[in-house]
């Protein structure tokens, strides 16, 4: 049986990632590697492997609610790794499983997706590639959300300055309210405009949600809206240029919210191309990039 020092303490956020490894070691680095990101939290950890489909582990990181299982694969004995990832995907339910190990053997990476892996991560890499995978994981994860819960986000890009993008959220964010209601239209442009083509005055916006996600519900998510003509809820950007700085697991969290809560999220990214747009996208159910019949839009 795991000891009690092997759960560890839940955050509030993130990923819940348990790991694995026979290698005391090498759990310690996986356990570095995971705090090193800003998206994965550590439930649960253990240097021994499940053997049966009867073993308290398997209870336990079940138990924990683990989204994520990361496994070790130790280049002398990987066979037992593979064990262990078979095992882990005939046992539990809607577990990703990470692999770790050497990217020099063709036939073991083959081997560890074939029995359940849905990454595969090097052994000696530092957290970026994890921080990806997680990345990866979560919009996957918000597409799945979207897909059973019928909520839907559409998010609008401009493929230059001025094209329209603005234009066309607005106007499709009324028409999705005017005729299924529940629908919220969400300005993450840099210079956001969306509330002076609703003719609103917000006194909050997304800037407030970000920093308040910590203790966000539906009451405090809608005192930060701004409801506009035909009902239609605006989480409007700063009134003045802001830089907004959020986490890939913050812009998760918000997401997770808002299509809790919406059965539209109709974001306007505008003529944003930074990281938050690309991570935008990746929590999008669809991208609409607006251009326009010139050289410079195509």
């Amino acid at each position: 049986m795991p000891s009690r020092d092997q759960f560890e303490e839940p955050a509030m956020q993130g990923i819940a990632v348990a790991l694995l490894s026979e290698d005391r070691d090498r759990l310690t680095l996986l356990r570095q590697r995971v705090e090193n990101t800003p998206l994965g939290r550590i439930v649960f950890s253990h240097a021994v492997f499940p053997s049966a489909v009867t073993d308290p582990i398997l209870r336990q990181i079940q138990d924990l609610r683990a989204e994520v299982v990361v496994v070790d694969i130790d280049p002398a004995r990987p066979q037992r790794s593979i064990q262990v990832i078979e095992l882990l995907k005939a046992s539990t339910n809607d577990l990703a499983i990470f692999a770790v190990g050497e990217l020099d053997q063709p036939q073991l990476i083959v081997s560890a997706m074939r029995a359940g892996a849905c990454e595969y991560l090097e052994r000696a890499a530092d957290a970026t590639s994890l921080q990806n995978a997680l990345t990866l994981f979560a919009a996957s994860r918000m597409r799945v959300k979207n897909a059973t819960g019928r909520a839907r986000v559409y998010t609008f890009l401009n493929a230059k300055g001025g094209s329209g993008a603005t234009t066309i959220a607005v106007n499709t964010a009324l028409a999705l309210q005017e005729n299924h209601g529940s629908t919220v239209l969400v300005d993450f442009a840099l210079v956001g405009h969306t509330a002076l083509h609703l003719n609103a005055r917000p006194s909050f916006g997304l800037l407030d949600a970000l920093q308040n996600l910590h203790r966000m519900d539906a009451a405090l998510l809608e005192g930060f809206m701004t409801t506009c003509k035909r009902d239609l809820h605006l989480l409007a950007a700063p009134a003045q240029v802001t830089p907004l700085t959020p986490t890939p697991s913050e812009l998760a969290r918000l997401f997770d919210v808002l299509v809790a809560h919406y059965q539209y999220v109709i974001v306007d990214c505008s003529s944003r191309s930074d990281e938050i747009g690309r991570m935008v996208c990746d929590l999008s159910h669809q991208v609409m990039l607006v251009a326009q019949t010139d050289v410079v839009a195509l």
